[in-house]
Parts: C-alpha cells; sequence; structure tokens
C-alpha cells in the first residue's frame, strides 16, 4: 500500500469520523420538528440523493446479482428497520440532552459486535476480547448501580448497529446501494406518514419555499457524503485501522455534549465510562497483536 495512499485514507478516515462526530449540531438545529419527522425527511432525502449518486457513480452488476438473490433484499428490509430505529434514538437522544448516553452506545458497539460474532456466529473468542466484554459489562452495571438507571439509550443504539452491520454481512451489498436500497424500502412508510399521519411544518405548502426546507433536505447529502468518504477510507486502510478510528466519533460526541450543550457528566458516570474504555483499550490491543501477527 503506497504512502500517498494511505495518507489519502488518513485524511478521509478523520473527515469522515469527525463528521458523524458534529451530527449533532446538524439535528440541534431541527429540533423543533421532532425526531420522527427528521428521521422521515432523512428517509425520503437520502433516497432521492442516493438514486442520484447511483447514477453518476457506478457500481456495474449490484442491482442484477440482488434480484438474483432476493435473500439478500428479505435481509435489507430487516436491515433497513434497524437503522431507521437507530437513526430515530440518536436523534431523540440528541435533541433531548441525552448525548453522553448515546457516546456510550457507540464506545460499547465494538465490544457488542464481537459479542454478537460470539452468540451468533458461533466466534471463539480469545483472552483479551473475553477480558474486554467483561469491563464493559462492568461499566454499563456500574451506570445501573450508582445512577439508578438502566442505560437503555445506550444499549438500544449499540444492538441496533451492531445487529445491522451483522445483518449486512449476510447480504453482501456494497454500502452505498445497499443503503440506497434500505431507504427505498423505507420510503414508503415514510411517506404515508408524512402526509397522513404527520402534523408538522413540512406537510404545509408554503413549508417548502423556506430556508428550514433546505436544512430538511439536507438530511440526504448529510448522511451520504460520510458514508462515501468512509468507502473511500476503506480503499486505502486496514480495517482494524478504521476501528481505532472510529473512536473519534463517540469522544467529539462526548465533548460536544459536556462542552458545548453542559450536559451532566458526574463522577459516577465518569467511572462507568472509564471501565468501557478499559474494555475497548484492551480490545485495540489484542486487535493491533492480530494484525502484527497476521502481517508479520
Amino acid at each position: 500500500m503506497a504512502t500517498a495512499n494511505l495518507r489519502k485514507g488518513y485524511l478521509l478516515g478523520l473527515a469522515t469520523f469527525s463528521i458523524w462526530g458534529m451530527f449533532p449540531l446538524y439535528f440541534k438545529a431541527l429540533e423543533q420538528y421532532g425526531a420522527l419527522e427528521i428521521v422521515t425527511q432523512r428517509v425520503i432525502w437520502s433516497a432521492v440523493f442516493g438514486s442520484l449518486v447511483l447514477l453518476v457513480w457506478r457500481h456495474p452488476g449490484w442491482w442484477r446479482e440482488l434480484l438474483a438473490h432476493p435473500r439478500r433484499l428479505g435481509v435489507l428490509g430487516i436491515s433497513s428497520v434497524l437503522i431507521a430505529a437507530n437513526w430515530l434514538i440518536y436523534v431523540w437522544a440528541v435533541n433531548h440532552d441525552r448525548m453522553v448516553e448515546a457516546s456510550l452506545g457507540y464506545y460499547i458497539n465494538p465490544l457488542v459486535n464481537v459479542l454478537l460474532g460470539m452468540l451468533v456466529l458461533r466466534e471463539r473468542l480469545r483472552p483479551l476480547q473475553w477480558l474486554a466484554v467483561a469491563m464493559a459489562t462492568v461499566g454499563v452495571s456500574l451506570q445501573l448501580l450508582m445512577l439508578g438507571e438502566f442505560p437503555w439509550i445506550s444499549l438500544v443504539l449499540a444492538l441496533s448497529f451492531g445487529t445491522y452491520g451483522l445483518l449486512r454481512k449476510q447480504a453482501p451489498v456494497a454500502a452505498l446501494p445497499g443503503l440506497v436500497v434500505e431507504t427505498w424500502l423505507l420510503l414508503p412508510v415514510a411517506l404515508i406518514w408524512l402526509f397522513w399521519f404527520g402534523n408538522g411544518a413540512s406537510t404545509e405548502p408554503a413549508f417548502w419555499t423556506s430556508t428550514d426546507a433546505l436544512w430538511l433536505m439536507a438530511a440526504g447529502p448529510v448522511t451520504l457524503i460520510p458514508l462515501l468518504g468512509f468507502n473511500a477510507a476503506a480503499r486505502h486502510l486496514p480495517y482494524s485501522t478504521l476501528g481505532f478510528l472510529q473512536y473519534l466519533t463517540p469522544t467529539l460526541l462526548l465533548i460536544l455534549a459536556v462542552q458545548l450543550f453542559g450536559e451532566p457528566f458526574p463522577v459516577d458516570r465518569q467511572l462507568a465510562f472509564f471501565c468501557i474504555w478499559a474494555g475497548l483499550a484492551v480490545y485495540s490491543l489484542d486487535a493491533w497483536r492480530v494484525m502484527r501477527k497476521s502481517t508479520g
């Protein structure tokens, strides 16, 4: 792998995970519309923008291959529900000042992936992976015992995204076409809700001549541009390196929550996070050791 390509991969990876980490700034600007309406608009404009991108950036044969394997289409149907649920909980958390809990969810996501691999794919965990999962479990338990609250936002985000990734492994469709198909499958539900059950401002014809309409329409590019960046970065970087870079997203989310939006981050919660971070350090050490062995 050439040095220039590595540099390009790092720049694309850092930009992608930084954009994902700064998403709350965008969703906070739209909080007056409510999480359900924001996600509905996100589905609609992601479908539109994604379709336009596919016309320009071709993925030869993906549609024909998908039709030749109808099971993959069924899996994408299930994964579309999971990603919609993940989007909904995330936007709701951001707009209800629960960003610290959302960041915890994305910190524990890699460890949830390891656990799902063991439970579903019958993968055997290495000793350090067991230790990492145990540390994360302690962290979640501490939040329950010391703060007296079940971290449902964190767990729902981690489990929905982890299961989503697991399903997408079962339906080997390229990331961009796969996401576009998922939005196509969600589009009828989004349109029905918007025009029959929605009562937000975006259902009024006059709304679409306002500046706010452009903000909602931007949900399409905002969703898909980082995905394109991730795909490009993945072509230039080892997947394990992307795994390390992904911690940038919840870190930025946590910084925004505490420093910009003033969410509480008491010592009790910090202790729970410390256990998660320690688990991630062990997990990262194990991944690095495996990578060194495979390349050595």
